[in-house]
């Protein structure tokens, strides 16, 4: 199977698997910062680490375009820490 593309959009990086939608939802808090407020994977995509997949693109984009990150999420924070 195929892994899906993750996407990016002002606010969220994103993955679509048929209807469901798993995203990382970010705010931008000033120029040099960004805020990972929320990670969310519908019920039947879990278990295929799509969030860790989400959650590792949004840190290596923030780091290219030299961003710091604000983990408010506690996945965000999960990922992180292991």
């Amino acid at each position: 199977m195929t892994e899906p593309t993750i996407r990016h959009e002002p606010g969220r990086f994103f993955m679509e698997v048929g209807d469901d939608v798993a995203y990382l939802a970010y705010k931008q808090v000033d120029d040099g910062t960004v805020d990972y407020i929320s990670t969310f994977v519908p019920a039947t995509l879990r278990g295929r680490g799509l969030g860790k997949r989400l959650v590792r693109h949004a840190l290596a984009w923030a780091e290219q375009e030299g961003l710091t990150v604000v983990p408010t999420c506690s996945f965000v924070q999960k990922v992180l820490g292991g």
